[in-house]
């Protein structure tokens, strides 16, 4: 059974084709890269699955149900959505933003529980940032913010997640870090991510989509999609593989 899925979309932003009649199924203990070139629609196609703009065409269901019969509460509680921007307008402490994460599980006016505390301080443990939980999220730098952002979503827990570029301003210890974090905590859930990097694709998914352009798209296992020919078809230059016992590796000539 898919968590979520579409059918028959079709979406652009401006003169942009991302994807026509696209059928997808995401189903529980998968975990999708969504890989393009810049421009390719990654980020508009996150926002479309997740209900935050309309598609031309198509239908997007969310456990068997249309996302758009969702109240926005009941679609924040069963998808969440990593931005690959995120604005903040307001001062605050890191454990605050964190427990931003759990207002889809409250009541209307209702404050955060202690339970709910102690879950988004958990989190924060899991990223390297309890330490910095009453620092004013405006004094961060680039990776501790991302990491932040990244605790706020798995605070919400939701059942499927859609991230944005996750390993953006990461070092590269807690790319791997994080990634494992997300990936052990989302075994029996659902994953889609954009990337830019194809080696923490293949190492973290085990499905792909690739955005060609013109509307074009392809999918399927990580083994069967993420090939040479495929990759330099989607990128527009050479591209090398190196096996390894463990693991597999791309590289631009």
């Amino acid at each position: 059974m898919s968590w979520l899925s579409c059918k028959n979309l079709t979406v652009s932003i401006g003169d942009t084709l991302v994807c026509q009649d696209l059928n997808l199924e995401l189903k529980q203990q998968q975990c999708w890269a969504l890989l393009g070139k810049n421009g390719s629609g990654k980020t508009t196609l996150i926002h479309t699955l997740a209900g935050l703009r309309p598609a031309q065409q198509g239908s997007i269901h969310c456990q068997q149900q249309a996302l758009s019969l969702y109240s926005a509460k009941q679609r924040a509680q069963k998808l969440g959505v990593l931005f690959q921007h995120e604005s903040d307008h307001f001062p605050t402490t890191v454990l605050e933003y964190t427990l931003i994460g759990r207002h889809p599980h409250l009541d209307w006016l209702q404050w955060e529980s202690q339970q709910d505390i102690d879950i988004a301080e958990k989190v924060l443990q899991q990223v390297d940032l309890l330490a910095l939980k009453h620092r004013d999220i405006n004094t961060l730098s680039g990776g501790e913010h991302r990491r932040m952002n990244i605790a706020c979503l798995l605070t919400q827990n939701p059942d499927i997640a859609l991230l944005d570029e996750p390993g953006n301003h990461l070092d590269l210890q807690h790319q791997v870090e994080t990634l494992s974090l997300i990936r052990q905590q989302y075994e029996n859930r659902v994953l889609l991510m954009s990337a830019h990097d194809i080696n923490l694709a293949a190492r973290f998914c085990t499905h792909a989509l690739l955005l060609f352009g013109e509307g074009e798209s392809m999918q399927g296992p990580v083994p069967e999609v993420l090939t040479t020919t495929n990759l330099q078809r989607l990128y527009g230059i050479p591209i090398e593989k190196i096996e390894t016992q463990d693991r597999v590796f791309f590289y631009p000539q």
